[in-house]
């Protein structure tokens, strides 16, 4: 297998199967812990942390292109990630009723991080078919915006090695993976629930972990460009990453979780990434 089809391969395992896995769980229980997946969610979120900061930076940093280049490529990260998820939200949470003045200022629970309570509700209604589809699109981009800079980082790391899939490119895709299993069950479950046959919802679930080959592939390319380009890859799902964990996976792990356990669960995870990365 060349170096495209192993990056292609080890990253739809991390977002086709870890997506579709989700689905299958979601088709069977019908239901989810939110307990579980915050805490799921917020080690995931420690690992990535360290990874990010402790591994993907420095190495950006290490092409020599200069600091702010670096600064500048992790701030644009953040910046596009929160603009395209804005502008998501403004269009779409006024359509869901309990989203109000009252709602915290961030998604508290799956459903709404990928928008799929947006899609179950045009179900319940029995909307048009076009509403429907819409409905659908704006779940497909919600979930886009957090795979495809997810997958970047697996193909940044994977130029940056080499072409090799070194240790930080496989610990980011096994956690990809893991944190898109319960994003697949937010996914699966409302499909389901509006009467669409449980392989189907599975099927289409699978498909919505797509965006992170692309993520990837983009990353890997754009990073074997050479120093600079390699130094915007790495910055750039550096602070997209950054945007994902520290505006939205956190906030809502706490939300869905009114504990001290998803703080500890995140620096267990750091802890973990630490170990990964220079043990």
């Amino acid at each position: 297998m060349g170096v495209i089809g192993t990056l292609v391969a080890t990253t739809a395992i991390a977002g086709v199967v870890g997506t579709g896995l989700g689905g299958i769980i979601g088709a069977f229980l019908q239901k989810d812990s939110d307990r579980i997946a915050s805490l799921l969610l917020s080690f995931a979120a420690g690992v990535m942390i360290s990874v990010v900061c402790f591994d993907l930076v420095t190495e950006a940093i290490e092409t020599e292109v200069g600091v702010m280049v670096v600064i500048g490529a992790i701030a644009i990260g953040v910046l596009v990630i929160w603009r395209l998820n804005y502008l998501i939200d403004i269009k779409t949470n006024p359509e869901i009723p309990h989203i109000d003045e009252n709602h915290p200022k961030t998604a508290d629970d799956l459903k709404e991080l990928i928008h799929s309570d947006h899609l179950e509700l045009h179900t319940t209604n029995k909307d048009s078919k076009l509403a429907l589809f819409v409905a659908g699109v704006v779940m497909a981009s919600a979930i886009a915006l957090h795979n495809v800079p997810e997958g970047m980082t697996i193909g940044a790391a994977y130029a940056s090695n080499d072409g090799v899939m070194g240790s930080a490119a496989i610990v980011l895709a096994i956690l990809i993976g893991l944190h898109n299993i319960p994003e697949g069950m937010a996914v699966s479950v409302p499909l389901i629930a509006g009467g669409m046959p449980k392989w189907k919802a599975v099927l289409i679930t699978a498909s919505s972990g797509i965006p992170t080959i692309i993520g990837a592939l983009l990353g890997f390319m754009l990073g074997e460009i050479g120093p600079l380009g390699l130094a915007l890859s790495l910055g750039f799902a550096s602070g997209a990453m950054l945007y994902v964990v520290f505006g939205e996976i956190l906030p809502q792990a706490i939300l869905m979780y009114h504990s001290k356990r998803p703080a500890f669960s995140a620096i267990g995870g750091m802890l973990v990434g630490l170990f990964i990365i220079f043990a």
